[in-house]
């Protein structure tokens, strides 16, 4: 991975920030995946891909070894869960952020155990959405 991290001291807080992340969108609603877009756009976060199913994460991820993908869990042919864990299967280093609905809190712990290292609820903020992705490629 070709990345640089930045330290920054603000305020005694020491804040690492990731520079050049490697981006895949997965979600079934074009809104959700334009809405993302737009939150990172001009941002150092390059968007390699956008997939609306898990069968289609599953080939992208193989195709652009992403380092962060944030997924949805609730997704047609094959849900978020299952898809996070094929991707994983196959590619350990990449670091994938469970999003789902409000009320999906069920899906949190299933998440965690496909090997998601995060979990954002919908409906989101710019801030959390930029935090998770940079924590989640600073691993």
């Amino acid at each position: 991975m070709n990345r640089k991290l930045c330290v920054l001291h603000v305020k005694s807080e020491t804040i690492i920030l990731v520079m050049g992340i490697k981006l895949v969108i997965v979600d079934d609603a074009p809104f959700i995946r334009e809405a993302i877009r737009g939150i990172i756009k001009g941002t150092d976060i390059e968007l390699l891909a956008e997939a609306c199913d898990g069968e289609e994460a599953i080939v992208v991820a193989g195709r652009t070894q992403p380092d962060v993908i944030l997924m949805d869990m609730v997704l047609p042919k094959k849900n978020g869960i299952d898809a996070a864990k094929e991707i994983l299967e196959n590619n350990s280093k990449i670091k994938i952020i469970a999003c789902s609905t409000e009320g999906q809190e069920g899906l949190l712990l299933r998440a965690l155990d496909a090997g998601c290292v995060n979990f954002i609820t919908k409906p989101f903020k710019a801030e959390d959405i930029m935090k998770a992705i940079r924590k989640a490629g600073s691993k």
